[in-house]
Order: structure tokens, then sequence, then C-alpha cells
């Protein structure tokens, strides 16, 4: 590794990625020499050509993260490890054919996933959760609101008791965090989710977990288990903070101002314009190459660690010359990956869906809402993977519950 490797941490990452993503591409060029937690190297694809290369050729940049050189390394506290494992049955880490068995029971449980059920539950939670803070006149709209509701949507479908909410969002935080709670959280979710499968093998249901274990010739338990804490992982911190980054766009620019009072047609605007600017996904590991290569002009070694910079790419200059050009349309970001282990379509449908009924509710719900304290005191978490607010105060007028009290 290069000794001008840039350490993947501090708190740049929290108040100015874009500029520092282009300070990296402008230094290094399109492949970026990194440093993760206990100075493990790795490599930060931040071009998008590159980045569709390394993510369209599975032979070569292999999901298989026993090919990493650096594992001699790894203690076994690695805050890291839940989001690079080593022997995890998982579907993050499967490949070939193996992989594409996997993805269509995945895709196949959550294609039966109805629309108009999955909004009126997503309607429903959201609801609930306003109903706790209308009648004040204020609220912090990522840890009352945000925070919340995707892994609620998300724990009914999959067929969690509604009680568990709570305490798998906690669980999830710490996972995605990487820090010192990772491990624990990613234990924690580990068992809420193997007695969710001992449940439904003895009582099916009408959800996501009944039906991947009911697949003929499916993958065996601690896999669909493995599946099922990927897919709740990714379903609901991005989500959480694609929410948190679009009502924060809309109450922040006034191109958006017209949706605060009554309009819809600027939703999807801004929920697409956040994927481009202020991906939730900033960067993913990764991929292992099989073998020594070259990649923009870098020398990769076999076992070497690729992370996919999926912001980064967002704004190359290559292919985006004019930033400031708004996105409008335009789908061609890497916010969901790309190749065979981008996120299932039916999971981009479902994350879509709670993220845009959970921002309606909000400006139904809400009237005059505004921000509490200035944009620019606003704060992101310092992670370099998951970019997200701590919070979001807002004050609007006081409104009725929709629901009595329990």
């Amino acid at each position: 590794m290069t000794p001008d490797a840039i350490p993947l941490s501090g708190p740049r990452f929290q108040t100015e990625p874009a500029l520092l993503y282009r300070e990296m591409r402008n230094t290094h060029g399109a492949v970026v020499p990194v440093l993760l937690d206990g100075d493990i190297p790795a490599w930060l694809v931040l071009g998008y050509r590159e980045l569709h290369q390394v993510t369209g050729d599975p032979a070569l940049y292999s999901r298989d993260s026993d090919l990493w050189n650096q594992w001699a390394r790894i203690p076994d506290n690695w805050p890291l490890l839940p989001m690079i494992g080593r022997k995890q049955p998982s579907i993050l880490y499967t490949v070939g054919e193996q992989h594409r068995a996997r993805a269509a029971v995945l895709g196949s449980a959550l294609e039966l996933v109805e629309p108009s059920d999955l909004r009126q539950h997503a309607e429903k939670y959201a609801d609930e959760l306003l109903d706790a803070v209308c009648a004040e006149g204020k609220a912090d709209l990522i840890a009352d609101y945000a925070m919340l509701l995707p892994v609620r949507v998300l724990a009914h479908l999959y067929g969690f008791a509604e009680e568990e909410g709570p305490a798998l969002v906690t669980a999830l935080n710490d996972m995605v965090d990487g820090r010192d709670r990772a491990i624990a959280g990613q234990a924690y979710l580990a068992a809420s989710t193997m007695r969710l499968l001992a449940d439904r093998r003895v009582h099916p249901a009408d959800d996501v977990a009944s039906r991947m274990l009911a697949h003929p010739g499916g993958p065996a338990e601690e896999e669909i288990a493995q599946d099922l804490m990927v897919m709740l992982a990714a379903g609901h911190q991005p989500t959480t903070d694609w929410i948190g980054n679009s009502l924060h766009l809309m109450l922040t620019d006034e191109r958006f101002a017209a949706a605060l009072f009554g309009g819809r047609d600027s939703i999807g605007v801004a929920m697409n314009e956040v994927l481009w600017e202020d991906s939730p996904t900033q960067n993913v590991a990764g991929r292992w190459a099989s073998r020594d290569t070259q990649l923009a002009g870098r020398h990769i070694k076999s076992g070497d660690l690729l992370l996919l910079g999926l912001q980064g790419a967002n704004a190359d200059p290559h292919v985006r010359m004019d930033a400031s050009v708004l996105t409008g349309g335009n789908n061609a970001h890497f916010s969901f990956g790309h190749g065979e282990h981008r996120c299932p379509f039916p999971a981009q449908e479902i994350a879509e869906v709670i993220a845009r009924t959970g921002i309606e509710v909000v400006l139904d719900r809400l009237p005059d809402i505004d921000l509490m304290i200035p944009a620019k005191s606003l704060t992101r978490r310092p992670s370099p993977w998951l970019r997200g607010l701590t919070e979001l105060p807002v004050r609007f007028s006081p409104t009725r519950r929709l629901t009595t009290p329990k």
C-alpha cells in the first residue's frame, strides 16, 4: 500500500464529504489507497467507470471475502467485522450459481409483498409515531420518526413481533456505526432472527421469513437467518437516512417549498436528488481481487480489498461534467449498487414506498413545518459508510392525534 494512504475516518466524512472525495480524486485518481481501523489497507474506487467495471466483473472482483490477504492482521474484536465478515453464510458473500440461487429465494419472498399492504402498514406506523409528538408543536424528525419507521415496517414484513422493534433499532444502529458496540449489535440481531425462524417453523404466517423457510430446496435455516439480517440492516438505516436527507433537502432548498404546503410532485424529485447528491449509502465493503490486475493505473494485488465509493462515483466529473445540473428522473446513480450483488429490485421498491410514505405523512400531518435551528447547525454522523443526520429538529402548529393512546 502506498505511504500516502488516507484514513477512512475522521470528521470530514461528517462535515464535507463531497469536497473530501473531490480532493481524494484530484490527488490519487479514480482508485484511492485508504486505511481502515487498525491501519488495514484497502482501495476506495471513486471513478464511475471503474466502479462499473468492478461491480460488473464478479470473476475478477469477487464477493468472496475469504480471498482477503489481510485476514492474518484482523483481530477477533475488530469493529468492522459485522460489515466485512469472514465465512459468513449470507447472500452477501456467495458467488456464482450459489448466489443466483439464494437471490432467487430472497427475491421471490420479497416480490409477494403487496404494495398496497406495504403502504398501509407504513402509513399506520408513521401515523402512530407522529401521534406521539403532533400535539407538542415540535419534534426531532430523526430520533422521533425516521429512525423508528423503516425497521418497524420491515420487522412486520419479515415476521418479527411489534414489541421487538425498539431493540432491533438499537442493534442495527450499533452494527452500522462500526464501533465498540458493533459486534454486540450483530449478536443480538442474530439471536432475534433465529428465534423468529424457530417460531415460523412451527407457526408459519404470511411473511418473508415463512416464505423463505417454505421455499422448496431453499437455503438452510442458518443461511436464511443471515440473509434476513442482511436485508434488515440494508433496508433500515439507509431508508432512515433517505427519509431524513430528503426532508432536510425539502426544508432547506426553496425549490421544494411548494411541496411543504400541499404539493407532492416534488417529493420524488427530492428523493432522487438525494440518491445522487447526498446518498445514504456512501461507501460499501466490498470486493476482493481474485488475481493481480490493473485498475485506473493502480496495481491491485490478489486478495486486495476494494471498497465501492458510491457517492464519489455519483459525482465523478468524467460522467457529470456539470454537477450543478439537476438529475431529474435520471436513475443511473450507484446508490443501490450495480451488478449481480446490487440491491434486489423488490427491496428497492419496498425502501422507496417506506421512504416516500414517511415523507408524505409528515407533510400531510404537520402544517407550516420549519427547522428549529439554522440549517448550518445540523450535524451528520461521522461515518464513512452511511450518511445521515444526527437530528432534524422542527417546529409546527400543534395538531390532534389520529389514534387513541393505548
